[in-house]
């Protein structure tokens, strides 16, 4: 018995169709925040971007890629990283029944704030998660100061 998930040309296109243009008004309303993404072939990382004290930080879901596969550029206060998932369905000898998981190319694009050191920038992955440290400058981080209340 083979499961398909059918989109062009059946009766889910409709549906395709809608998706897709929510998707291009959430990446609409998105770049007001200086987020902006690509779909490529369909798969896009879910991210998380957090702020402490002492940097911004941006933590990457992409498990099933290798390290290599990753471009990551910071220039002009924007941060782009790109890559691509690898389809595993090539092996002829396996018979599918679902597929969910979501293959491609994928770019995700960050402004960043002045208060960030470009230079001090880092990277790592582990677990599937890719981490990037955005340390901020020396004088943002003196900037902060708490009020008393009177």
């Amino acid at each position: 018995m083979a499961i398909e998930r059918r989109r062009e040309g059946s009766v889910f296109t409709p549906f395709v169709d809608l998706q897709r243009e929510i998707d291009r008004m959430f990446d609409e309303a998105f770049e007001d925040f200086g987020i902006r993404r690509s779909i490529g072939n369909g798969f896009i990382p879910t991210v998380n971007v957090y702020e402490t004290e002492d940097a911004v930080n941006i933590e990457m879901e992409i498990s099933g890629i290798e390290k290599d596969a990753f471009d990551i550029d910071l220039s002009d206060g924007v941060l782009t990283v790109k890559g691509e998932k690898k389809d595993e369905r090539e092996d002829k000898s396996r018979n599918y029944h679902l597929v969910e998981r979501t293959f491609g190319n994928f770019s995700r694009s960050f402004t960043i704030p002045d208060n960030v050191d470009q230079d001090k920038a880092k990277a790592k992955y582990e677990n599937g998660i890719l981490k990037i440290e955005l340390p901020k400058k020396e004088e943002a981080k003196r900037e902060a100061k708490k009020l008393e209340i009177e």
